[in-house]
């Protein structure tokens, strides 16, 4: 087609965009010119936005590396991640989901530890918490031989990867459920944390006066044959932040029940006071088992 106005250029890209022979990469193709071009005509983009926001999308790729990424960081920071989290879980949103973004801080290969074990595995200040997890599937029952992945930051508000002062792997591990679906460890209470804000994601808070700070959460990835695969994510609700989480993520069905125990420990004689404990429940819904892909080695 040869161009004679601005609206032909919709009218070519749709036309070319039609002719995709896979129907679901069709679909979201057609979609995206329209929007992009009604994008850019109800803003009405200069020559110098333009290429200003080219150069953004090249810094974001240019800024993510094996132990960080700058373009999951800017989709939770849109609220990108956490909608399409809640339209693709929870019956596509119409119901309460324990899933949640995944973040841009997941590692796959994070060491086994046995039931009750420790994910402590440098001097890592702070108060000592203890977890009892319990997952189910959608009916209650329990879901044996789940692979439970955990992780969370550190009481400095640093993931192990960010931190030099840390061991590799620290405050993350690898758990199985046993027959009643349950499985626990000790680690220490985390804290909310900035975001990285070095970056474009940082410029874009700035410009909105944004503040850069997650709540403090415990991140856990669910495994196992028949289910869809749990990526969740439970929150402190005495963080300052509960309810401005800059990656939109909190949710009220992943809100915890962090309690605080000013008692000496029942079993323990080491364990400083206070100490915390945390129990949940984590319900898998039926599907098919899809590692995602680590946002960092």
């Amino acid at each position: 087609m040869i161009i004679e106005r601005e609206q032909d250029v919709t009218a070519a890209a749709l036309a070319v965009m039609e002719r995709t022979s896979d129907p679901r990469l069709r679909q979201i193709m057609v979609s995206l010119v329209k929007h992009l071009h009604d994008f850019v005509r109800d803003v009405r983009l200069t020559e110098k936005e333009f290429r200003d926001a080219t150069a953004v999308i090249a810094e974001l790729g240019k800024l993510t590396t094996d132990t960080h990424n700058e373009v999951v960081l800017m989709a939770g920071s849109l609220g990108v991640s956490p909608l399409v989290c809640l339209l693709n879980n929870g019956d596509q949103g119409n119901t309460e989901t324990d899933q949640s973004l995944l973040g841009p801080f997941w590692r796959l290969n994070s060491p086994r530890v046995e039931n009750g074990g420790s994910i402590v595995r440098s001097e890592t200040p702070g108060a000592p918490l203890f977890v009892n997890g319990r997952v189910v599937d959608r009916d209650g029952r329990p879901v044996a031989g789940a692979e439970v992945d955990v992780w969370h930051a550190s009481p400095v508000g640093l993931y192990e990867n960010q931190d030099p002062d840390q061991a590799d792997m620290n405050l993350r591990g690898k758990f199985t459920t046993d027959q009643d679906g349950r499985f626990a460890f000790r680690s220490v209470m985390m804290v909310g944390y900035p975001i990285p804000t070095n970056g474009v994601v940082g410029r874009l808070l700035a410009a909105q006066g944004r503040h850069p700070y997650r709540p403090a959460h415990l991140h856990a990835l669910i495994f196992k044959p028949g289910f869809k695969v749990l990526i969740s994510q439970v929150y402190d609700p005495n963080d300052p932040h509960i309810d401005s989480d800059v990656q939109f993520g909190v949710t009220q069905a992943l809100i915890g029940k962090f309690q605080r125990h000013d008692a000496p420990h029942p079993t323990m004689r080491d364990v400083a006071t206070p100490w915390y404990s945390l129990d949940h429940t984590y319900r898998l819904e039926a599907g098919e088992a899809v590692l995602p892909r680590p946002p960092i080695k």
